[in-house]
């Protein structure tokens, strides 16, 4: 099979022939229709963060496509079921936080495109148990950034606990944020959008936003304090301190900041305000099974909608290229040429990663 494969962080992904994975137990084969591309995709190739993966790798933690294999002990999967093989690949499911419904959590788990081979391939080896269907009536490309994009907003949302009729803020319209404007707005809440592109501003208007506001020209925490008495929940998908420091004294008393993006830098955080005026910092990681359920329902009602270009995978490098230098607006999505009836054939047992 044709696969991207990161051989040496900071280099260039080769193209080249691979192996099909072996299906065990548990396991199902997946025929990869379409990929989106998240920055931690290019994390990952980079390896950026602390916990690097093994090489060689294949990245890929949006994959989209068709069930075509099904191991030993899988009952819930039929051959042509569409699917999708999120960022959380599997978990170990009897920790506490498995057990509590705080899967993401868990200490055991696997993750898509980063402990294991993703889906920047013509096929992906997945666990049964934590692919989730899609709704008949979404596309491939378009469910594709919900199993990354979407499901992350949407949780983050949920993490804020803000009430219909309640101001939230989204900071960063990006390949996150402009979902997240989305989300907030089916979701019954008014939105305060926060870019320093103007053009990005339009879009969250014409996605639904209320305010917009641009912090190169004023202090968005000021504005949003003036304006609307500052907001019970403040999405920080951006990765620059700044806005983090922006997000936080943007939110009223007892409101939360929560955290998604990830900026590289160390951050202050102002104890006494804290403290005084109860408000909450809190980490928001991607979303459970359940959760990508539901961001899946509201694309599929039409109450969300991913901006998207696509791209063969051919084209992986450039992409990285493009995202690297904020070139993006919306979301890129890989799409695969091979015919739906492709044999999944020269198996091995081995995947490329270490």
């Amino acid at each position: 099979m044709k696969a991207a494969v990161v051989h040496e962080f900071k280099q260039e992904l080769k193209i080249e022939e691979v192996p099909v994975p072996e299906v065990g137990s548990g396991q199902v084969l997946v025929q990869i229709k379409a990929c989106g591309v998240c920055h931690t995709d290019l994390h990952a190739a980079h390896g950026d963060w602390p916990v690097k993966p093994n090489l060689p790798l294949i990245p890929g933690h949006e994959g989209v496509g068709e069930v075509v294999e099904i191991g030993e002990n899988v009952n819930h999967l039929r051959i042509g079921d569409r699917v999708g093989i999120p960022w959380l690949y599997s978990a170990c499911g009897h920790c506490e936080y498995c057990l509590t419904g705080r899967e993401t959590l868990c200490h055991g788990q696997q993750n898509a495109g980063y402990s294991v081979d993703g889906s920047y391939a013509d096929f992906c080896l997945a666990e049964a148990n934590y692919v989730v269907k899609l709704p008949d009536n979404l596309e491939y490309v378009d469910a594709a950034p919900i199993f990354c994009a979407g499901v992350t907003t949407y949780k983050a949302l949920k993490v804020g606990e803000a009430k219909p009729g309640d101001w939230v803020a989204i900071y960063g319209i990006g390949g996150l944020g402009h979902v997240a404007v989305q989300y907030a707005k089916a979701m019954g809440y008014n939105v305060v959008a926060v870019d320093t592109f103007d053009e990005k501003l339009q879009l969250a208007t014409e996605l639904g936003a209320d305010k917009v506001i641009n912090p190169l020209t004023e202090d968005s925490a000021e504005f949003i304090q003036r304006e609307v008495g500052g907001v019970q929940a403040s999405i920080c998908t951006a990765v620059s301190k700044p806005a983090f420091s922006e997000a936080y004294r943007a939110v009223k008393r007892g409101g939360k900041c929560v955290a998604v993006g990830l900026p590289p830098e160390m951050m202050e955080v102002p104890i006494f305000d804290t403290v005084l005026n109860g408000v909450s910092i809190v980490g928001s990681i991607v979303g459970t099974r359940k959760d990508l359920q539901e961001s899946l329902q509201f694309a599929a009602e039409g109450k969300v909608k991913t901006i998207v270009d696509t791209a063969p995978l051919s084209d992986i490098n450039k992409v990285f290229e493009d995202l690297e230098a904020g070139k993006i607006n919306g979301r890129i999505v890989l799409v695969n040429d091979l015919p739906s009836d492709a044999p999944a054939t020269d198996k091995a047992s081995t995947s490329t990663s270490a």
